[in-house]
C-alpha cells in the first residue's frame, strides 16, 4: 500500500496559519525572515529529517511543498539537507488556498487512485519514530476488516515527547496527545479523493473510524519561537534536560542526537 507524506516548508499559503497577515506580501516577509528561516532549517536538520531518513520501511513518498518565491539560497540548502533521500520530492507553488493545494498534491502523488493508500502530515519541526511508516502500514493491515467498509480511517499514535532544542541541548517532557499532527495517519480507500488535508487533525475522529496506538513514543513535538499552532492561548509545558535513558531513546527511536543539536544550534 502506498504511503504518502506531505510537509509544508515555509509555504506562503492563503489561509492555513494561526498568525494572520493583511497581505500575502506580509506573509512572505514573515515566513522568509532570516531569524525564522534559520530556526526552521536547524529544526529540519536535527529533528524532522533524521527519523525520516532512518525509517525501517523506506517505501514511502514525501512531498515537500515550498513557495515559488523561496530565495535560491534557501532552496539550495533544502536540497542539500534532503540529498540522499529518494523519497523526497520538493514541489514549488505560488500562493494558493492552503487546503486546496495540499489536497491536490496528495491526490497527484497517488500512483494509482484505484488502489488504497496511507497518508500523513510531516511538520518541519517535529519528528516521527524510525518505525513510523512500518507501523502505519502494519496497523492498516491489522485493521483491514475494520477499514474495508469505510472510505477513510485514522490511525493515531498518541504517545511522544514535547521538546525544546538549542545550543544547550535538548529538554523534553513525555506526553500523550490524541490526534496531534505528528504520527497521525489516514487510510484512504480505492477511488476516494478525500485526503488527510480534508480534515482538521484534532477533529479527524469526528468523521471516520479511528484506531489509537499508545504502546511506545512515536513522535517528538518541538516547542520553539515560531510554532504557528502555539501563538494563541498555548498551554505551557515544563521541559527538563534529557535523562541518560531519554537521550538514548531519542537516538534509537527518533535518530535525534543531542551532540548534533548542540553543534547545529551553536551561535
Amino acid at each position: 500500500m502506498q504511503v504518502i507524506g506531505l510537509c509544508r516548508f515555509s509555504y506562503p499559503a492563503i489561509g492555513g496559519f494561526q498568525i494572520e497577515h493583511e497581505t500575502i506580501e506580509e506573509r512572505i516577509a514573515y515566513l522568509y525572515a532570516e531569524e525564522r528561516m534559520e530556526e526552521r532549517f536547524r529544526l529540519l536538520e536535527t529533528v524532522a529529517l533524521p527519523g525520516l531518513r532512518k525509517q525501517s520501511d523506506q517505501d514511502f513518498d514525501l512531498i515537500m511543498l515550498i513557495g515559488k518565491s523561496l530565495p535560491r539560497r534557501h532552496l539550495e540548502r533544502l536540497h542539500d539537507l534532503t540529498a540522499g533521500m529518494p523519497q523526497v520530492a520538493v514541489h514549488a507553488e505560488p500562493p494558493r488556498r492552503h487546503r486546496e493545494v495540499m489536497k491536490e498534491l496528495l491526490n497527484i502523488a497517488r500512483g494509482d487512485l484505484d488502489k488504497p493508500c496511507l497518508q500523513f502530515r510531516a511538520d518541519d519541526d517535529d519528528a516521527v519514530a524510525i518505525d513510523f511508516v512500518e507501523r502505519l502500514r502494519q496497523t492498516a493491515q491489522d485493521c483491514a476488516k475494520l477499514f474495508e467498509n469505510s472510505p477513510t480511517a485514522a490511525i493515531d499514535f498518541n504517545r511522544g515527547y514535547v521538546a525544546q532544542f538549542g545550543a544547550a541541548g535538548i529538554e523534553a517532557e513525555p506526553a500523550i496527545s490524541p490526534y496531534a499532527t505528528a504520527a497521525l495517519g489516514m487510510y484512504a480507500a480505492s477511488g476516494v479523493r478525500r485526503t488527510i488535508m480534508n480534515f482538521a487533525h484534532h477533529r479527524i475522529h469526528h468523521h471516520m473510524p479511528s484506531v489509537t496506538i499508545t504502546d511506545s513514543p512515536m513522535w517528538v513535538r518541538s516547542h520553539n519561537g515560531f510554532n504557528d499552532s502555539r501563538q494563541r492561548r498555548a498551554k505551557p509545558v515544563e521541559t527538563l534536560p534529557l535523562t541518560d535513558a531519554q537521550r538514548a531513546e531519542f537516538e534509537t527511536r527518533f535518530a535525534i542526537r543531542e551532540d548534533h543539536v548542540k553543534e547545529v544550534f551553536k551561535p
